[in-house]
């Protein structure tokens, strides 16, 4: 048998995004918006509108996308740059490495974040040269989102030569997993705490926090 592998999300996944975290990029996307696109809006509006891209579209920027034109790799740039320098509210979780250490099947990361936003995520938190080489951004397949289509996944598979079906991969967001799921990859949502009642048929396993998440998959690799 085939051994699995397992494919991490990165944002609010192997991190936890508080809500004044969550904050802080929301006003760095209307930064974006405003001082880099040069969109004719005052902070809070664009605020506010990042707000209701976040709830319609689940994404920040995909409002100014639609409402002024602007193309998806100037927001995604434009934002994930402002990212990457905002980073030190991130609070590493306790013995991650260790328990990553510990699981016995390969590990990749697949993030919505830009590739280099990434890597400086990685090593903030402590991480990086565990997955050197082995996580990868939506921009690596010139994509901006990994919940539209199926077909990222597909491409994420075929550059790391594994066949979705052998795949664990773990995300928070509901509307990600919906589209692993019709890849053919198994699925794992970490609920932190909001109920699991959304999508529920492309949830494979629903665990509330990482700690739970890694029993999870100690379990699973081992069988």
């Amino acid at each position: 048998m085939k051994k699995q592998v397992i494919v991490w999300d990165l944002d609010n996944t192997l991190y936890r995004e508080t809500p004044d975290f969550h904050d802080l990029m929301d006003t760095i996307t209307a930064e974006a918006a405003i001082e880099d696109l040069h969109l004719p809006l005052d902070m809070a509006t664009a605020k506010a509108m990042v707000t209701e891209s976040y709830r319609t579209y689940r994404d920040g920027g995909e409002i100014f996308v639609r409402k002024y034109g602007v193309s998806p790799k100037e927001i995604f740039d434009a934002y994930h740059k402002r990212k990457e320098q905002n980073l030190l509210p991130i609070v590493p979780y306790k013995g991650l490495l260790e328990r990553l250490k510990d699981l016995h099947c390969p590990q990749y990361i697949f993030s919505t974040s830009s590739h280099d936003a990434c890597e400086a995520i990685l090593h903030h938190l402590g991480l990086f040269e565990f997955f050197n080489g082995r996580f990868y951004s939506v921009e690596d397949f010139a994509a901006y989102k990994k919940n539209e289509s199926a077909d990222v996944y597909f491409k994420f598979c075929k550059k790391i030569d594994i066949a979705p079906k052998d795949c664990l991969f773990v995300d928070d967001s509901y509307s990600n997993l919906e589209c692993a799921k019709k890849s053919g990859m198994k699925t794992i949502r970490i609920c932190h705490g909001k109920p699991n009642d959304q999508a529920t048929e492309y949830i494979d396993y629903a665990v509330d926090n990482i700690n739970e998440c890694l029993d999870l998959l100690e379990h699973l690799c081992s069988n």
